[in-house]
């Protein structure tokens, strides 16, 4: 019974996830996994998109005019940086699967790397677009 409070009290009572100071490696890791999951999400309505521009010229024009209006290509740059984000990372990830880049300084660059990198390639895109 003794041990069992002393256990019980050593425990921590209030955990604060806000105030958790996570490494730019996991800060990274999480981007992966929720951009991952927002590509997913985001699959049945650019299916929808397709499959409404392939209807016709003038349904093709429709979807073309609302992708290349103010908030229509806001939506497509952010679907383009969570894409782009998720390519970055995952090959990040997968370099350091066979133990490239696993030390702590590499490491730490190449997250910040991915971060800028798909920062500027679709600020490049945008201007293209």
């Amino acid at each position: 019974m003794a041990t069992q409070l002393t256990t019980r009290a050593k425990r921590p009572v209030y955990l604060n996830l806000l105030q958790i100071k996570l490494p730019i490696g996991g800060v990274i890791s999480i981007i992966h996994r929720a951009t991952g999951a927002v590509l997913v999400l985001l699959i049945p309505y650019t299916l929808y998109l397709l499959q409404t521009a392939l209807e016709s010229p003038m349904r093709f024009e429709e979807v073309r005019a609302s992708l290349s209006g103010g908030i229509g290509r806001i939506a497509l740059l952010l679907a383009l940086w969570l894409l782009i984000q998720h390519l970055y990372s995952g090959v990040r990830h997968l370099f350091m699967d066979i133990d490239v880049g696993v030390e702590r300084p590499v490491a730490r660059r190449s997250a910040w790397l991915t971060l800028l990198a798909s920062i500027i390639t679709v600020s490049l895109l945008g201007v293209f677009l």
